[in-house]
């Protein structure tokens, strides 16, 4: 902290306030479960326990069992122990509320730890009972904290009725202003069924709620509308696929969370999700922006060679036959003109008349027709979980982005966790990119404060009423009004 203003002094120094749109606290295991026995019984506590013993259990195993089984590495030590105040103020909400202002923050949206990956626990009847049981004593230990914190209900999304049930619950019965949806569903090979239990983990695939999704989530997305949430995901991807190296968490752990919302993000847009619902907000966390902007470049060159038109110039029914001929035998390739002549002149027909049966425009959904739709489907409804220490996150507000779009970098503290050393270390280290001139004082005020607003308080126009941000978010909702009425 040597090297920095505290936190109090930046924030005092700053003309808005700071909201930290990913915080996380750390449940006590043991203390939760006995609370979760009570609101829902023995299966939702039982269940919670049974899900925490993941990591563990994985960490009891050899590495050369872990490689047997295709099982990754997970993070041993993975909570703060040097620092005794954070890792307490991790556990209990009343302190990190006392301790805001120390952190020169004013308002904090809280995830969960222990909370992460119930939402993929496999037998249905222990997941809800684990979630429901989840949701009703987070919301119990943040009671009273209103102004300073909200913490996120847990959302299943195995299938729509699921998630819309349980969406009602804590958004009508507790309160919940943010959300956290499951993504990456597993959805398990017919033809596993009865395997040995490694063989069937690795035989599944992934859901991502958008393109190709095995249910119509719509309903889902509709009632996100009706009730003022706008879906927020913070999916890991480590420990299978590509990330599930037996020996080194840290080869699994980097780019999890980027690649696990790559693959949302893509199967939202492409499945028509932002176009059906065109006023939905979204939120992927943790993975930074880098991976936005990226996806974002990548979505436009696809198209521009992919979607209806840009297809054209892949037509084999367009190609100069004759005219390939002539070149092939003008250069001398005798064996290569020889096989054209069997087939007619085509290279390769057999290959050329396969389309896998499917619309031949890979953006049909998306119904593109100019530029602005790249910017009222993608660069204004999707929001991008940004680490403080993260250099990329000036990507967001520089002149590299096509059609001079500004991509939404959210700040996310990712206090909790063991990313973050020092508590009060996050405010300062993302201020560093306006001291080195790569953020203006504007597009910092947008990455700490606006995006945030823009994200929960444009579904929610709400979501800040008593709050200590309330007088400072209506402001910037009403200057926003006339610009999205505008457009």
């Amino acid at each position: 902290m040597s090297a920095h203003r505290t936190p109090e002094e930046i924030r005092k120094s700053l003309k808005h306030p700071v909201v930290d749109g990913d915080g996380h606290w750390i449940e006590y295991p043991p203390v939760f479960a006995e609370r979760i026995r009570k609101a829902v019984g023995n299966l939702g506590a039982d269940g919670f326990l049974q899900a925490q013993r993941r990591i563990p259990d994985s960490l009891k195993l050899t590495p050369a069992e872990r490689a047997a089984r295709h099982m990754g590495m997970e993070a041993f030590w993975g909570r703060q122990s040097t620092n005794t105040v954070d890792r307490a103020t991790a556990m209990m909400p009343r302190m990190l509320y006392e301790r805001m202002d120390e952190l020169g923050l004013d308002f904090g949206v809280i995830y969960p730890t222990s909370g992460l990956s119930i939402h993929r626990i496999a037998d249905e009847a222990a997941r809800r009972a684990v979630i429901r049981g989840f949701n009703i004593v987070t919301f119990d230990f943040f009671k009273g904290l209103e102004d300073r914190l909200t913490p996120v209900a847990v959302i299943p999304v195995h299938t729509p009725d699921e998630a819309i049930k349980e969406l009602e619950f804590v958004v009508k019965q507790l309160g919940a202003k943010v959300c956290m949806f499951g993504s990456g569903i597993r959805r398990p090979l017919q033809q596993a069924r009865g395997a040995d239990p490694d063989v069937a983990r690795l035989a599944q695939g992934f859901d991502q709620l958008g393109l190709d999704s095995h249910y119509d989530y719509d309903p889902l997305w509709q009632k996100c509308r009706e009730l003022g949430i706008a879906p927020t995901f913070h999916t890991g991807g480590r420990s299978y696929g590509e990330r599930n190296s037996p020996t080194n968490f840290t080869f699994n752990h980097i780019g999890h969370f980027a690649a696990a919302q790559h693959a949302v993000a893509k199967a939202l847009f492409l499945g028509g999700v932002t176009r059906r619902f065109p006023d939905l907000r979204f939120a992927f966390l943790e993975g930074g922006v880098g991976w936005g902007c990226q996806l974002f470049c990548d979505l436009i060159e696809h198209w521009e060679r992919r979607g209806a038109k840009g297809l054209q110039n892949m037509d084999p029914a367009k190609l100069d036959r004759n005219r390939l001929r002539e070149l092939v035998g003008q250069y001398g390739y005798g064996d290569i003109a020889a096989e054209l002549d069997k087939r007619d002149g085509w290279p390769l027909k057999e290959e050329d008349a396969l389309t896998g049966g499917v619309p031949l425009d890979d953006y049909h959904f998306c119904k593109i027709s100019q530029k602005q739709d790249w910017i009222d489907l993608f660069a204004t409804p999707y929001y991008f979980g940004c680490e403080a220490d993260d250099r990329l996150n000036a990507v967001a507000f520089g002149k590299l982005m096509p059609l001079g779009a500004r991509i939404n970098a959210l700040f996310s503290s990712d206090i909790g966790h063991f990313d973050v050393v020092d508590m009060r270390d996050p405010l300062p280290e993302a201020y560093e990119l306006v001291e080195e001139g790569h953020l203006t004082e504007g597009d910092f005020s947008d990455f700490v404060f606006g995006n945030a607003v823009r994200l929960w308080g444009t579904q929610n126009p709400r979501f800040f009423e008593g709050t200590r941000v309330a007088k400072e978010a209506a402001a910037l909702l009403k200057r926003d009004t006339p610009a999205r009425a505008a457009a």
